[in-house]
C-alpha cells in the first residue's frame, strides 16, 4: 500500500491494516512527504514492536509487518553467524534490530539483524537483511550514508555481500568482516525443517572441514 502522506494518527489506523492476521506475507506501507518529526512520534508509538519493522529516508517512510517465513530466515541467519563467531573466536555484539538514525541525513533504518565486530560500537559493522517482498525502499543507500562496513541480503535463495570501500559499496563473494566463513555452507542451511539440527550439522561439517584441511 503507497499514500502520498499521513500523518501520526492516520497510520494508528493503516497499522490496524498491516497487523490483519489472514495473510502470512510481508505487507508494506511506504508513505512520502513525510517529516522525521513525524517518523520519530512514530518509533514512539511502536516502541519496540516485534510486528513492524520502519525505515525512513529523506522524507519517505515505509512500515513493514514481517511473514513467519521472513522471520525465521532472520533468525536462523543470526544463529548460523553466531555459532561461527562463538567457535571462531570471533568477538560480536549483537545489536538485533536496533534502530540506526541520522537526523542529519535523514535516514533511519532497523535490520533484521545487525552485529558489530570486535568491539562495541554505535553502528554496527554488519547489517542483515531478507528480503521476501520486493518494491521498498532502497535500503543499501541508508545503511550507506550511516556508515556501515558490510550488509548482507538474503533473497531468492541467494545470499549478496555488499562492503563499503571509499564511500561505496562493492558486491563480493566473501564476507570481509568473517573472511573464513563459507557462505555457500551457510545458505545451506536456511530451509532446513529443524533449526536445532541444521545450526548441529553446520558445526559438525565445520569442525570436520577444518581437520580435513589439517591433515592435508
Amino acid at each position: 500500500m503507497v499514500v502520498s502522506s499521513a500523518n501520526t494518527q492516520s497510520f494508528v489506523k493503516l497499522i490496524e491494516y498491516l497487523n490483519c492476521d489472514n495473510l502470512d506475507s510481508d505487507r508494506l506501507l511506504i508513505s512520502t512527504d513525510i517529516s522525521w518529526n513525524i517518523y520519530e512520534n512514530l518509533l514512539d508509538y511502536l516502541g519496540n514492536s516485534p510486528y513492524f519493522k520502519v525505515i525512513y529516508h529523506r522524507g519517505t517512510l515505509q512500515i513493514m509487518s514481517p511473514s513467519s517465513r521472513h522471520e525465521i530466515y532472520k533468525k536462523m541467519l543470526g544463529m548460523l553467524v553466531e555459532n561461527y563467531c562463538l567457535e571462531t573466536g570471533i568477538r560480536f555484539y549483537p545489536l538485533g534490530s536496533t534502530t540506526l538514525k541520522s537526523q542529519e541525513k535523514l535516514k533511519g533504518i532497523e535490520p533484521d539483524q545487525c552485529y558489530c565486530i570486535g568491539s562495541k560500537k554505535k553502528i554496527p559493522d554488519l547489517a542483515i537483511e531478507v528480503v521476501i517482498t520486493s518494491g521498498g525502499i532502497q535500503t543499501l543507500e541508508i545503511y550507506q550514508g550511516l556508515g556501515v562496513s558490510e550488509v548482507w541480503f538474503w533473497q531468492n535463495g541467494k545470499l549478496q555481500v555488499f562492503c563499503l570501500e571509499n564511500f561505496e559499496y562493492l558486491q563480493k563473494n566473501n564476507s570481509q568482516l568473517l573472511l573464513n566463513l563459507d557462505l555457500d555452507l551457510l545458505v545451506s542451511y536456511l530451509d532446513w525443517d529443524d533449526p536445532f539440527d541444521a545450526i548441529w550439522d553446520f558445526k559438525e561439517r565445520r569442525k570436520k572441514g577444518e581437520v580435513e584441511r589439517k591433515l592435508s
